[in-house]
């Protein structure tokens, strides 16, 4: 490699995702800017191969390693790279793409090059929970459960997701949870709770549309129980960025977050599962990653839309009126039995 130019490193996951990467090659060869950049390409090989070669560009003093893949992938390079000079860019061909989306990087490969020669780094929090390094969302609950199903799905992608979603979500029983921050400990019976360093799980879902990857906090989210009413506007909530408005969801904000629960069960690190102690510690590392980002748009770009807020107000109103009938219809089922008892007295 030529000593004057910055040295650059594709990580690819061959394997992982959802897009073909056979054109990559020549993508590089013909987009990146090779006056500024010096490249190779390297494949992984197994798990755990990512974050190995990672490690072998930071002794190298690459100056930026290119994750190509899905979250998992973005993850283990990430983890590689905190606290280091080296950066991170993120070509992303997974499923949900989750910081991509929230960095507001293009989800096209050629895009993604191009946003990779303009060479514009900026610093990132991170956070850890359980001594993993996560980058967008962690969590406990409904989620972590979800994203074990998913793993043994066998498909990828949103409607592999939703199918999940809809056939286990009925099923699972919320637990209690003792959650003690700087304000105290406290208890919630809950669904989920999640702690997100960026806005979104992937796939536009948004579990924290508030959130910013640069405040040294993470945003803790406690979905309550509810009920099948309910779920269809929770959903919409969620991918609408107006989870927030929800009256089944508690926020707050903090620095450091310990978990309680009666047994050992599952977490998630951006949507990777596995499975854990009953006590959980989930903390923030404030700007302890260099990440290249798209310099004509910021994290804080992908504002809430007036337009889906209003739909979602009025799927809000609709679920309102359907409790009421509900409600109308539990009062005449009581009312009929009151009249088919005074009617068998006769």
């Amino acid at each position: 490699m030529n000593s004057n130019k910055k040295r650059i490193t594709f990580i690819v996951n061959p394997i992982s995702g959802t897009h073909s990467k056979k054109v990559l090659p020549e993508l590089i060869e013909s987009t990146l800017d090779k006056e500024t950049f010096d490249y190779r390409i390297l494949y992984t090989e197994h798990a755990g191969h990512a974050a190995e070669l990672t490690l072998q560009c930071i002794d190298s003093k690459d100056d930026i390693v290119v994750a190509v893949g899905g979250d998992g992938t973005v993850n283990e390079v990430a983890r590689s790279l905190t606290h280091s000079q080296t950066a991170l860019a993120i070509i992303p061909c997974g499923s949900g793409n989750g910081l991509a989306r929230h960095l507001c990087l293009p989800i096209d490969m050629r895009k993604s090059i191009e946003i990779i020669n303009q060479y514009h780094i900026e610093s990132f929090d991170y956070g850890i929970i359980n001594g993993l390094p996560f980058f967008c969302t962690c969590g406990m609950g409904f989620d972590a459960f979800i994203s074990l199903k998913f793993a043994e799905a066998g498909k990828r992608g949103p409607i592999t997701y939703v199918e999940n979603v809809l056939k286990e979500g009925l099923k699972y029983k919320p637990e209690t949870y003792e959650v003690s921050d700087h304000t105290g400990t406290h208890h919630y019976k809950a669904f989920l709770i999640a702690c997100a360093n960026a806005s979104q799980y992937g796939n536009n879902a948004y579990i924290a549309p508030g959130a910013t990857m640069k405040d040294g906090e993470m945003d803790v989210i406690i979905m309550e129980p509810f009920d099948t009413l309910e779920a269809p506007q929770i959903a919409a909530d969620l991918f609408m960025k107006t989870l927030g408005n929800n009256s089944k969801i508690k926020t707050f904000r903090t620095k450091q977050l310990h978990i309680h629960r009666k047994a050992p069960g599952a977490i998630h690190y951006d949507g990777d599962p596995i499975m854990t102690d009953a006590d959980v510690d989930v903390s923030i590392e404030h700007l302890g990653i260099r990440i290249v980002t798209n310099p004509a748009i910021s994290e804080d770009t992908a504002q809430p839309n007036p337009i889906l807020n209003a739909f979602s107000d009025l799927f809000n109103n609709i679920n309102n009126v359907r409790e009421d009938i509900g409600k109308s219809g539990r009062r005449i089922q009581a009312i009929n039995k009151l009249m088919l008892r005074k009617l068998s007295k006769l």
